[in-house]
């Protein structure tokens, strides 16, 4: 077996593996190739390599949002690391470990004009919970050209300085490496470790040269306290209209009999969203079909007493713009680390575990009598109906497209969703309970979908199916640039020839500022992209042909398969907006 010969790189290799990352996605370079020798050179580790930094950042997101533990990222100096940043921002607002290990040009050679080299340290900023610059190995050849150690005149005082400075240095950067690896196993997020490593790269030693100690995360659980518990349950009790909102949520992390409980009050409402992975027959889906139609009088009767929030961000803009102008009196929102103010009235944050809440909380609760959720779940029914009539009614379109290709996925996909209208769309169907559903919401932008994408599905034991939009598609194609996508990936690209968003939303359209500026028009197709990457490509341009493809898409095949539906591009919007009307 083979290590680096330089200690850092060791110690960074043997830290890792100590704790279990086991992910490293490697971007090719020179600077950093102590790491790939030691990672690569270790069969515990499973090595991805990946060119595009932005893709691999991406792709590593994935994989970590799938085993919810950290995936490691290594790139050279310069600007390599730039290129993480996107991913690196989805991660701290989602709550995602990744751990970035950059490698660096010595301090000497930094901004002297140098190439491949810009500042590294602290550049996420605060996007990161923690960033750690470590300190260089030194050799011979450094000590004698370093300003922070005098020249020996005896060669036996000079080693054995030398000796004691390298040991403080390896147990420094030790502790260091150690504390920022806990912090992204503990506190669910990016951080990034930063590595000067001086030449030669390249040279490797048989046997390590360092043994460094794991110094193991020390994990806190924190519950509500009873007094506080308990002044809780008492304004709970009291309340006749308690509205729950679930937001981004992992699947099955809240045990059933707490949803039960929830779902058996008839003060109580429970509206979740497309990504909160959370079904039951009593719950209310679809938040924009619910309320998108309202009236000033019955958002006044859809405000609640109590809201209780938890999971990740809210997508519906129309429960945000609901819920800040029609404030609850209590704002209470679960979560281990952070509470947003979205709606501008929090008076509570419930720090901890949900389901430990939830475990604590609701066997004190009772369910009292109310007209609340009886309402407004005839509203729901009603517009489930009108719903599906207006389906019928529409001419072919994105809207009716969803409706075909969501009824068509198999039971027990996992399905990842592009950003801007693709997630939008989801949201005003009801899904297949056995789906569960994932998209980069913490940043909400359409950069690296399809890497993400393809990053969960390369650890997944479910079959992945992606359905994204056509510029976010085209936006992160490096994403196809991977030795490790699975046969049994699918993509689904809805194609109207640009970002048919910026059509629902209030502005001038049909004009060539628009058509340019706005909504990108353009007449690219995925066709050479999979020839290229060696995909099967499906497409259709109307029902017949979807209904044709449709179902070959999901057999079993020895390539991944993407099937490209086209649509038409001035359409969609009045066909959207028509359909609150329709279900009002």
């Amino acid at each position: 077996m083979k290590y680096p010969k330089i200690p850092l790189a060791q110690t960074i290799v043997a830290l890792c593996k100590a704790k279990g990352i086991k992910h490293i996605v490697i971007s090719p370079g020179s600077r950093n190739a102590p790491l790939t020798i030691g990672f690569t050179h270790d069969s515990f580790f499973k090595c991805y390599s990946i060119v595009d930094e932005r893709c691999a950042a991406f792709f590593a997101l994935g994989i970590a949002q799938n085993i919810q533990y950290p995936v490691a990222l290594v790139c050279t100096s310069g600007s390599a690391l730039l290129n993480y940043f996107p991913a690196i921002a989805e991660a701290f607002y989602s709550n995602i470990p990744l751990v970035v290990l950059s490698a660096d040009r010595p301090k000497h050679l930094v901004d002297i004009g140098d190439g491949q080299t810009i500042n590294q340290k602290q550049v996420y900023g605060s996007h990161v919970l923690q960033a750690t610059n470590l300190k260089l190995d030194l050799n011979e050849s450094q000590y004698e050209l370093t300003d922070e150690i005098p020249i020996m005149k005896s060669i036996e005082n000079k080693l054995e300085k030398f000796l004691g400075l390298q040991q403080s240095i390896l147990e420094e950067n030790s502790i260091k490496i150690n504390r920022t690896l806990n912090k992204a196993i503990i506190d669910f997020g990016p951080v990034h470790i930063n590595i000067p490593f001086s030449e030669p790269l390249y040279d490797t030693l048989e046997q390590p040269s360092v043994n460094p100690k794991d110094i193991k995360p020390e994990i806190n659980v924190k519950k509500t306290n009873t007094e506080d518990l308990n002044q809780l349950v008492n304004i709970w009790n009291s309340a006749k209209r308690k509205l729950v909102l679930v937001g981004v949520n992992l699947p099955n992390t809240i045990h059933q009999q707490w949803l039960d409980v929830l779902a058996n009050d008839d003060s109580v409402i429970v509206f979740t969203e497309t990504t909160s992975n959370l079904y039951h027959n009593e719950f209310f889906p679809s938040i924009d079909q619910i309320i998108a139609p309202l009236s000033e009088d019955q958002f006044k009767s859809l405000q609640p007493d109590v809201l209780l929030t938890f999971g990740g961000m809210v997508i519906s803009k129309k429960v945000k713009a609901f819920l800040r102008a029609f404030q609850p009196k209590h704002h209470w929102h679960s979560d281990p680390k952070k509470a947003n103010d979205t709606f501008f009235c929090l008076s509570k944050h419930l720090i901890g575990n949900t389901n430990t809440f939830l475990e604590q909380f609701l066997p004190k609760t009772k369910s009292i009598p109310s007209s609340y959720k009886p309402f407004w779940k005839s509203v729901r029914n009603h517009r489930l109906v009108k719903h599906s009539e207006y389906l019928n009614t529409i001419d072919y379109s994105d809207f009716k497209v969803f409706g075909i290709i969501l009824k068509s996925i198999p039971n027990n996909y996992i399905l990842q969703v592009g950003n801007s209208s693709a997630i939008r769309y989801l949201q005003l169907f009801s899904l297949n309970n056995t789906l569960n559903v994932f998209c980069n919401r913490g940043t909400s932008g359409i950069d690296g979908s399809t890497s993400t994408a393809i990053g969960y599905a390369s650890v997944s034991k479910q079959p992945v199916i992606f359905i994204t939009g056509d510029l976010s598609f085209f936006y992160d194609s490096n994403a196809l640039w991977n030795n490790d996508i699975p046969n049994s990936f699918r993509i689904i690209i809805i194609n109207n020839q640009g970002g048919g968003i910026f059509r629902i939303l209030p502005g001038h359209k049909n004009s060539e500022n628009f058509d340019t500026y706005f909504e990108t028009k353009h007449q690219l197709t995925a066709e050479n992209l999979c020839k290229m990457y060696g995909i099967d490509y499906l497409s259709a341009k109307n029902l017949n042909q979807l209904s044709d493809t449709i179902t070959d898409f999901y057999t079993d095949n020895d390539k991944p398969k993407l099937l490209e539906i086209f649509t038409p591009s001035t359409l969609n919007d009045e066909v959207l907006l028509n359909y609150f009307k329709f279900i009002a």
